[in-house]
């Protein structure tokens, strides 16, 4: 009788398992911000997701690729790492290595450096197999821009290897969400690309003289002006899912502020919000702070629908993600 009566009471599939079991704390804040987003999207508005973090290392293109191709995500703003990664697994899955990365002593990091493995969390990026392999191609990409007298922003001289075939991918393309994001023509916007890994490689090819010039590469003031162009350019509302903080987060938020303060362009304020972070309010640092400080600045208003979910980016994404797939089959 028991057992009949678990049999009963279980749900399935994500949509209603969370409709079911989250409701309060973090659980209930996660549930009340999808059905939020959900109700967002389905009025028209378009949808900014940032990303920070290794979340392309922890292959969130698994979710965040199908959701960009079922037309729920319209943009992207990343860091230099998100936008390599992603290209960086493609390449070279067969190559990474899972290890228990909480019971590492210093030395154990020693010999995976010596290995030319180098570490997040709990997986190894392969140098030799990824950077290097993704090196080569990408400096024949700029090679060839500097003779072109091109400039480009990051992501562009990736899509142009990938659109290449030169490369075998041994991860599923389908789980990669930058290739979602040259099939859906979707814009990236990647600020301070120069502190990743292959920022630190064209850094090091101009230095060494390889590369003359880095104007092939589009200045983060030349992308503010984009981004600004295409924010003005939807007729919808446009909402940002933040996705951790700091830059990537930053970037974007701050075009509306720009808008209306420096240029006196009526321009609507965000029009939702949501963050997933685990950050503290209390140290002062842009990734924790709450959704309320951005209406001092300007970036949302009072109404604005706003959520913070203080949780793991990598637990509550897919989920989120997949929720919004599952209403799409309604």
């Amino acid at each position: 009788m028991i057992y009949h009566k678990i049999r009963s009471d279980f749900v399935s599939g994500v949509r209603q398992f969370i409709d079911h079991n989250y409701h309060h704390f973090n659980a209930g804040a996660l549930a009340d911000c999808t059905r939020s987003l959900e109700e967002f999207l389905d009025k028209g508005g378009k949808l900014i997701v940032t990303l920070a973090g290794a979340m392309s290392t922890a292959e969130i293109g698994r979710s965040l690729a199908p959701a960009i191709r079922a037309g729920l995500v319209h943009a992207i703003s990343c860091t230099g790492a998100n936008l390599e990664e992603d290209l960086f697994n493609l390449v070279a899955h067969n190559s990474y290595k899972k290890v228990d990365w909480r019971n590492l002593s210093a030395e154990d990091e020693l010999q995976l450096q010596k290995q030319g493995l180098n570490r997040v969390t709990d997986t190894c990026i392969p140098e030799a197999e990824a950077i290097r392999v993704v090196e080569s191609a990408l400096l024949q990409q700029w090679l060839t821009a500097e003779k072109n007298q091109d400039t480009n922003p990051p992501h562009q001289y990736l899509f142009d290897i990938l659109n290449s075939e030169n490369f075998e991918f041994q991860a599923d393309p389908n789980t990669s969400w930058l290739i979602a994001a040259v099939e859906m023509q979707i814009p990236i916007f990647t600020p301070a690309w120069a502190d990743s890994t292959l920022g630190n490689i064209f850094s090091a090819r101009l230095i060494d003289g390889t590369l003359s010039s880095d104007n092939i590469i589009t200045t983060d003031l030349a992308r503010m002006g984009d981004i600004s162009s295409w924010y003005q350019e939807q007729e919808s509302k446009i909402g940002i899912l933040q996705v951790g903080g700091g830059v990537a987060g930053d970037f974007p938020v701050c075009v509306v502020p720009m808008l209306r303060q420096d240029l006196g362009e009526d321009v609507n304020l965000w029009g939702w919000f949501a963050q997933i972070s685990e950050s503290t309010p209390s140290y002062g640092g842009y990734s924790g702070a709450p959704p309320n400080e951005k209406i001092s600045w300007e970036k949302l208003g009072v109404k604005t629908p706003k959520f913070v979910i203080e949780s793991d980016a990598t637990i509550v994404l897919p989920l989120i993600l997949a929720y919004l797939m599952e209403g799409l089959e309604k």
